[in-house]
């Protein structure tokens, strides 16, 4: 999958997923997706700062 494809795939997903949703489900499902997000990009930082490992 190349860059194009992926953006284009997480895109319809999120399309897909928030259509069923109400502005304050949505607005929280963002928040939390956010601070998912946010939390592997740390985890990503601290292993690549400590040299890998878990």
């Amino acid at each position: 999958m190349n860059a194009a494809e992926l953006t284009t795939a997480v895109n319809t997903l999120a399309v897909l997923f928030a259509q069923p949703l109400g502005d304050d489900e949505l607005a929280l499902a963002a928040a939390v997706f956010t601070q998912f997000a946010d939390t592997l990009a740390t985890i990503a930082a601290q292993r690549a700062f400590c040299g890998g490992g878990q």
